[in-house]
């Protein structure tokens, strides 16, 4: 019997927790369900084990930290990892967790964007921010994924036990999607529909300052992920202001045989130079991505392999 594990991570939810609780324990029977609570000030974490929820506790603050904490200490063959807030249906969760068992996909998204989103979020630039992180991601990654920041998804434990979490916050759904994309995990998307949160129940989220730090960590993934395509546009950027400041400076001395403005010059010479040493520093850093990823795949070869074995202990 495989296991599945639902992951609920809460603060301050004790409007929804309860309802979110047994909604998933009606639709998924055989599965544990864990509700890790990142200091609640309410009766979250009391409501949740009375709606039969394995409740944890995370006392560093932030999601980012309790995915962490999540991903770390349960072990199962598929995760389900949903908001505590009831804004996402359960009936989509058997669908997604049969796609992870049957091995359909490495993780499933629940595709708000392509329902019911825009018109159930009230909350201003919502919509926007998440059309721009979605926009932003596709293009420099090269992908096609229609909701970037859901907080309904399926994993299967390969993924779960290979992905280094290093967000701290909300920015943790973007960060989860671009290492799948990038280290070609199978993505899965499926429709789900969205529902603004219960009257009295308060978002997490503020829109301006964690939407800084969605988009900053977009711009960090995508130097460490492609680091040449990052410096490569620097150094681009760096030879075209030489090439600028240099022109004039070389026509007159074309013309006239002098250089009367070395300060223009040696401004002109220190930006070739640094253009020069963004290309270097991107190509050397691409080999090293490179090689990160051949030892990222040996290593989930490994894991998948000891995975295999450990099943195979158990049937016999």
């Amino acid at each position: 019997m495989k296991k599945v594990a639902v992951l609920i991570p809460c603060y301050n939810e004790e409007k929804t927790v309860q309802k979110v609780v047994e909604d998933y324990r009606r639709v998924l029977p055989q599965a544990e369900i864990y509700v890790y609570d990142n200091n609640s000030t309410d009766k979250t974490a009391e409501l949740a084990a009375q709606a039969g929820a394995i409740v944890r506790r995370e006392y560093r603050q932030g999601k980012g930290n309790v995915i962490r904490s999540m991903f770390r200490q349960i072990d199962a063959d598929c995760y389900l990892m949903i908001d505590g807030d009831d804004t996402y249906p359960a009936e989509y969760a058997p669908e997604m967790v049969r796609m992870i068992l049957d091995g359909e996909a490495d993780m499933v998204n629940g595709d708000r964007l392509s329902s019911t989103y825009f018109t159930e979020n009230k909350r201003l630039f919502h919509n926007t921010g998440n059309r721009l992180v979605r926009g932003l991601i596709n293009h420099l990654f090269h992908t096609d994924v229609r909701d970037i920041m859901t907080g309904y998804r399926a994993f299967s434990r390969g993924f779960v036990k290979t992905f280094p979490v290093l967000s701290r916050g909300f920015e943790i759904e973007t960060e989860m999607t671009i290492h799948a994309v990038d280290k070609n995990f199978l993505i899965r998307e499926i429709p789900v529909d969205y529902r603004d949160r219960p009257q009295g129940s308060v978002s997490k989220l503020n829109t301006y300052s964690d939407g800084a730090k969605v988009l900053c960590t977009i711009f960090r993934l995508y130097k460490d992920y492609k680091p040449f395509a990052f410096f490569g546009a620097a150094a681009l950027i760096f030879l075209l202001l030489a090439v600028l400041l240099f022109l004039p400076v070389g026509l007159e001395f074309l013309r006239t045989g002098l250089v009367p403005r070395f300060p223009t010059l040696i401004v002109s010479v220190t930006f070739g130079l640094c253009a020069l040493l963004s290309f270097v520093a991107g190509m050397i850093l691409d080999v090293v991505v490179k090689k990160h990823r051949q030892l990222f795949e040996l290593m989930l070869t490994m894991f998948e392999e000891e995975a295999r074995h450990e099943a195979g202990e158990m049937d016999r």
